[in-house]
């Protein structure tokens, strides 16, 4: 490790420890599982307190303090405890003794006990616990930057700074460092530091020189977590006697490479990738999912660490790895677990390359892997602001765009503006996900000499880094409605809802019934039968293809209606209130993708049918009651409800595709919308229906296609 001057004088993120104490004199601290273990849940209790990391001693510890401890990790619940360190012996202080908890207490800290760091105890006293595997739904993990100082790079912030010298602050003086014994391993981490995958070889005198060489494994995270090699022999005047300023040179990403033209280069060969992220508020943050036959899945989170973490963003085009995170923290993902126990060296090309355990058995999605990732300091917040809000969340959208040879400030017509094009504002501006997008924002006094309107057309994907990628006019503005009132607007949030529906409730309930048109006179109202219905006798009969649909929130946010009460329609028919107009799109396509029959279901009803054990249902519609769906929770659409079909009527006998699609028109922000859509396969007779290999998201026949000579190692 370096020497204590510089591990201070450098910048690195760690977690947010708080302030010694809280508002109410409670001494604020943070808690973690540790030692030799084999789950996230499980583990040798240890706190920190003071600035420093300690353990707790096992007596007078019960199964209260255990739950305390488990609740204040984000787990709901206790499962055992353990003493005589079970998981092995802490280091440190051991700072909490003779701890009593009733189990209602929000924090270890507030558990009677001797008090921080009286103790007669060893460390082989050290308590240990094991917490359900459940976590609490919304639980927050707060992070933020550390008080150390930094390393800095010269170089510009429109494209990524990718070389520069090297510079450490140490006795409150900025210093070179000699690069005498400066290895390519060092480099490496110091790229990763800066959200670069890799380095090269970049081969300029000047005086101030730090005294040291500095000796990188090339795994390390943070330049302060290399060894301090020896003294450099400096000279009076500080210089470096046979050598030269140490001067990095990174490889950006493909993502945040330049080009002369657009600022971004474009020319990278596109190849079906083996790892994704998704789930992440933030650039090069999510869950990690895996390709293998055709087919996405997650990673166990068993033995998952940071150089493991970090193969992944590099594979990716970002640095090293910030954080390895467990216990599906970005959202638990869903199909097959592919990897566990993932073993890395640190320099493979791809997670793929990894040792692993094939057998998953005992790894839930409750324990799916994820990451975050070093990501280049691009600038992308400076040229975009939200202005007038309550809150530096909100606001009415400002970009910066050139105008007659200047950079002034404006707004963006809100026509057309959506969900999407607010995803892409709150991610450019490091707020997380969009909550809500608005076409009026009067109600927002935003800066006055930026009312006019520097962007129109806007359209987005989703997957831009910044507003100015996705497709807009160009110089030629054209905005009928103008700024002003008309000038679109942000919400963003640190989380999100994620719906998906179960394929296996679709394949095991569909049926088909023949039903008389004057039993579906609420269903024709509501435009849930085909065209030709409006010409059908009353005495005659719709073949109905009925399913039931059970769509579950496995998100970090409870999901909601864009829609307030006083907005909903009420339909008299069927007596109830419409919270979403459409909330999924049922088609039936031909083989080639064409549309021979559809319905579409509106959200009526967004109640919590069932919840997974431990979680309260919070959202029922009987009474005008509130709806949604919580974290944690499912709807269920049973097949006996009307609307809950397709008419296929009109339908020949046949193959075809059943899609079901929710959230359709991006109503709802959610925090992954690659999982709202469901494909299956389907047969149709002309008497019976069969629906089979029913799959949730991208179409897996073109991944079988493009992955026929891809495996996994093991």
């Amino acid at each position: 490790m370096l020497r204590p001057v510089a591990v201070y004088c450098l910048l690195f993120t760690l977690w947010t420890w708080c302030e010694a104490q809280s508002d109410s004199g409670t001494p604020v601290i943070q808690l973690r599982l540790a030692g030799e273990k084999r789950k996230h849940y499980e583990g040798r209790v240890e706190v920190f307190y003071n600035g420093e990391w300690g353990t707790v001693c096992d007596d007078d510890f019960s199964f209260s303090a255990a739950q305390v401890v488990c609740r204040e990790l984000g787990f709901i619940d206790a499962e055992s405890w353990s003493p005589s360190a079970k998981y092995g012996k802490g280091e440190g202080r051991i700072w909490l003794d003779n701890v009593h908890c009733s189990g209602g207490e929000k924090s270890l800290a507030q558990c009677e006990s001797n008090g921080f760091g009286v103790s007669d105890c060893k460390h082989s006293e050290d308590v240990g616990v094991v917490c359900t595997q459940k976590r609490i739904p919304g639980f927050k993990f707060i992070r933020t930057q550390g008080n150390g100082e930094e390393v800095r790079s010269h170089g510009a912030v429109r494209i990524p700074i990718t070389e520069g010298f090297l510079e450490v602050k140490d006795g409150g003086k900025w210093r070179q460092i000699c690069n005498r014994d400066w290895t390519e391993m060092n480099s490496r981490v110091i790229c990763g530091m800066y959200g670069f995958p890799g380095e090269k070889r970049f081969n300029t005198r000047k005086k101030n020189y730090w005294g040291f060489s500095v000796n990188c494994t090339g795994n390390e995270a943070d330049l302060s977590d290399c060894k301090l090699g020896h003294e450099i022999e400096l000279k009076g005047n500080s210089t470096c006697q046979e050598g030269m300023p140490v001067v990095i040179s990174c490889i950006p990403g493909r993502a945040f490479a330049p080009s002369v033209s657009t600022g971004f280069r474009k020319a990278y060969r596109i190849e079906q990738p083996l790892v994704r992220l998704r789930g992440g508020a933030m650039i090069g943050e999510g869950r990690v999912e895996v390709l293998k036959n055709g087919e996405w899945g997650t990673v166990c989170d068993d033995n998952w660490n940071i150089r493991a973490a970090t193969v992944v963003c590099r594979e990716l085009g970002f640095g090293s790895a910030k954080e390895a995170l467990t216990g599906a923290r970005m959202g638990q993902g869903i199909g097959p677990v592919h990897m566990n126990e993932v073993e890395c060296s640190g320099f493979e090309k791809s997670l793929t390359e990894c040792y692993f355990n094939r057998d998953a058995l005992g790894c839930s999605h409750e324990e799916d892997a994820a990451v975050k990732c070093n990501v280049p300091a691009m600038g992308f917040h400076n040229r975009l602001r939200l202005s007038g809000g309550r809150n530096p969340y909100e606001g009415r959208v400002e970009v910066l765009a050139e105008r007659n040879g200047s950079l002034v400030w404006g707004t963006v017509c809100s026509e057309s503006w959506g969900t999407m094009e607010a995803m892409v504002v709150c991610k450019q501006l490091g707020l997380g996900f969009a909550s809500h997008a608005f076409q009026e924002t009067w109600y927002w006094q935003g800066d006055s000499s930026a009312d006019n309107v520097v962007m129109s057309g806007v359209r987005c994907s989703g997957t831009e880094l910044t507003l100015d990628q996705c497709l807009h006019h160009g110089k030629h503005i054209d905005c009928p409605k103008g700024g002003g009132r008309f000038a679109a607007g942000v919400s963003c949030t640190q989380t999100a809802p994620d719906l998906v529906l179960s394929s296996q409730v679709v394949e095991q309930t569909s049926y088909l019934e023949d039903r008389p048109m004057y039993a579906l006179q609420c269903a024709q109202e509501e435009r849930c039968l085909s065209s030709s219905a409006d010409k059908a006798d009353s005495t005659s009969y719709r073949r109905l293809f009925r399913f039931s649909s059970q769509i579950h929130n496995n998100g970090q946010s409870d999901f909601r209606p864009r829609a307030g009460h006083q907005s909903w329609i009420w339909h008299e028919c069927h007596r109830h209130f419409h919270s979403m107009e459409v909330f999924t799109h049922y088609d039936l396509l031909s083989l080639n993708g064409t549309k021979v029959a559809e319905g579409h279901k509106a959200s009526f009803c967004l109640e919590d049918t069932h919840c997974d054990e431990g979680i309260q249902k919070r959202y029922e519609c009987a009474n005008f009651g509130a709806q949604g769906i919580t974290v944690g929770c499912w709807d269920t659409y049973r097949h006996d409800i009307d609307c809950q079909w397709i008419d296929i009527t009109d339908v020949l006998p046949g193959d075809y595709i059943f899609q079901v699609v929710i959230n359709p028109n991006y109503e709802v922000a959610e925090s992954d919308y690659t999982n709202n859509i469901m494909k299956c396969r389907c047969r149709y007779d002309g008497h019976r229906i069969w629906t089979y290999n029913c799959h949730i998201g991208e179409n897996r026949n073109t991944q079988v296609t493009l992955n026929t000579k891809v495996q996994l190692n093991k």
